[in-house]
């Protein structure tokens, strides 16, 4: 079994939702109190022990290479006035550590992934995506990890919703069950409420074995005329071991409005430093 040394993390999306907050700004960049979102899943993903960083990127985002980068002039002024720099210590990443790739057409998620191939290589590999906030402790990934060294093959994160609500996520068919862990026997992008197979959506973390990637070589177009994940994990499904891991914790949906604000005012709240101001605030807003 080998170990899950490398993450992708598709930051290609022009993100319309926020506009005109993303116009000149990635979304990957808006802040969740004081650190990007990308920041909190380059986080996660260390934490999982993952060494390499691969951010399959587009136009308009270096902002997130220069994130990742040293900022001399900020680090020297910094220093010179006395100030802790140790604020800007996970934001290093090194050259072994991290590598972009251009994604240079909107061809879907799957798409995106594949343009990461040659830096995957052949070994077993983990997604991210950045707008799904994952907040617990340990963190997604850090449990998808630890369920991989007990079970191997592919695994992807789920949430139990309420069942009127599956139409909006990808859901899984279960199968057998063991504590936090789920057999997958298969998945459905998106289905009406009354054929939904459970109420189990996919969350945003994937472990995948690295033959995903010939099959999204071949893959067709899927649902919105691009080339679905969804479709390849499915098609994986009955010739390696599938598993979904029922994440301890909250998902915030930071690629909508409302769960972006949510997202800002669940972490403040954890803040000692703010967490007294916001709540009083809050209240009072409230009343």
């Amino acid at each position: 079994m080998k170990p899950i040394r490398k993450a992708v993390f598709p930051v290609a999306g022009l993100g319309t939702r926020f506009l005109p907050a993303t116009k000149a700004i990635p979304k990957e960049m808006l802040p969740v109190v004081d650190r990007p979102l990308i920041q909190y899943a380059v986080d996660e993903a260390r934490e999982a022990g993952i060494e390499q960083m691969i951010f399959v990127t587009g136009r308009g985002k270096s902002a997130i290479e220069d994130h990742f980068d040293i900022a001399f002039e900020l680090e020297k002024t910094m220093s010179e006035r006395g100030k802790d720099l140790s604020v800007l210590e996970p934001t290093r990443l090194g050259p072994g550590n991290c590598a972009y790739v251009r994604q240079q057409e909107p061809l879907g998620l799957g798409h995106a992934i594949w343009c990461a191939r040659d830096i995957v290589g052949d070994e077993p590999f983990a997604i991210f995506l950045p707008d799904e906030f994952m907040h617990g402790t340990p963190g997604c990934m850090k449990q998808m990890v630890d369920a991989y060294h007990k079970v191997g093959g592919n695994l992807i994160s789920v949430l139990e919703v309420p069942h009127e609500q599956v139409s909006s996520y990808g859901v899984i068919t279960p199968g057998a069950q063991d504590g936090a862990l789920t057999e997958v026997r298969g998945l459905v992008e998106k289905p009406k409420v009354e054929e939904a197979p459970s109420n189990l959506i996919v969350s945003g973390r994937y472990i995948l074995q690295p033959e995903v990637m010939r099959v999204l070589q071949r893959q067709e177009k899927g649902a919105g005329g691009e080339i679905q994940l969804t479709d390849a994990m499915a098609e994986m499904i009955g010739s390696q071991a599938f598993h979904a891991v029922t994440f301890d914790g909250a998902r915030y949906d930071c690629g909508s409005k409302a769960g972006y604000i949510q997202a800002n005012l669940a972490v403040a709240l954890e803040r000692p430093d703010i967490a007294g101001d916001v709540r009083a605030f809050a209240l009072d807003l409230l009343k």
